[in-house]
């Protein structure tokens, strides 16, 4: 058994089945303590909505948190600040203010709560029924201001707007290297279109859960490959599914 890097995404991936949660968190323990492993949270959450999940579920303390959608990493989540190196790679080419500004011109973007507008994320609930329309407008009017971002939708619910350099699977990516771990000793898990990066860049070995949204589906059956996999379990059961799947549990 060799190390590997673990990097699964939170709400309704990792967290959901308490029971199979407590029992891969026994494993990856072991398995960090044995061998090294290391242990990634990759979430759409702010660090506060992070640290409010702390108090409500059992979770391994991990190596580094990826927050507030790919943009912000941690090491430490009891700090506050993230990582200088990350963050000096998302701001070229990047004006918050301006996105903000430009959100202004469609009455079917909600902004979200204080706590999940983060220097380099401007977040909206938008419904889906809506999305179709406003995200390539959207998308249109910052590219015609020099503003070359991502917009990412999933849920059916939720837009986040990000630097076209910054998502989950870019964090990872950068994570990945300060560690010096390959692809093929990587697994990210995930449920929802925010996740879809985590499978994306590079070729890591990929989870999908057994309860994953349909844009996530839609995706992964448009690109398929032997180093994704669809678990038939959900949650934290899919992802032991998952990593007995690609050997890196026995």
């Amino acid at each position: 058994m060799a190390k590997f890097l673990f990097v699964t995404d939170l709400d309704n991936t990792l967290v959901g089945d308490d029971r199979s949660l407590a029992e891969l968190n026994q494993q990856l323990s072991q398995h960090r303590q044995e061998h090294g492993t290391k242990i990634v949270y990759a979430t759409g959450r702010s660090l506060i909505l992070y640290r409010e999940l702390l108090t409500q579920k059992e979770l391994l303390v991990p190596d580094a948190l990826i927050a507030a959608v790919g943009t912000e990493i941690y090491y430490n989540a009891s700090e506050s600040d993230p990582d200088p190196a990350w963050e000096k790679q998302l701001s070229s080419g990047w004006n918050r203010d301006l996105v903000v500004a430009t959100g202004t011109n469609f009455v079917d973007l909600l902004p979200q709560p204080a706590s999940e507008q983060r220097p380099f994320k401007v977040s909206y609930f938008l419904t889906e029924q809506a999305a179709e329309e406003v995200i390539p407008h959207l998308e249109s009017l910052l590219k015609e201001q020099g503003i070359y971002a991502q917009l990412i939708y999933s849920g059916g619910k939720d837009l986040d707007i990000l630097p076209s350099q910054s998502n989950k699977g870019l964090a990872v990516e950068f994570l990945r290297q300060h560690w010096e771990i390959d692809a093929t000793q990587t697994v990210v898990c995930g449920d929802s279109g925010n996740d879809i990066a985590l499978f994306s860049v590079g070729e890591p070995r990929g989870i999908i859960v057994g309860n994953a949204q349909p844009e996530l589906l839609q995706w992964l059956s448009a690109n398929q490959a032997d180093y994704r996999y669809l678990a038939k379990a959900a949650c934290a059961g899919g992802i032991l599914e998952g990593l007995y799947h690609f050997g890196f549990l026995l």
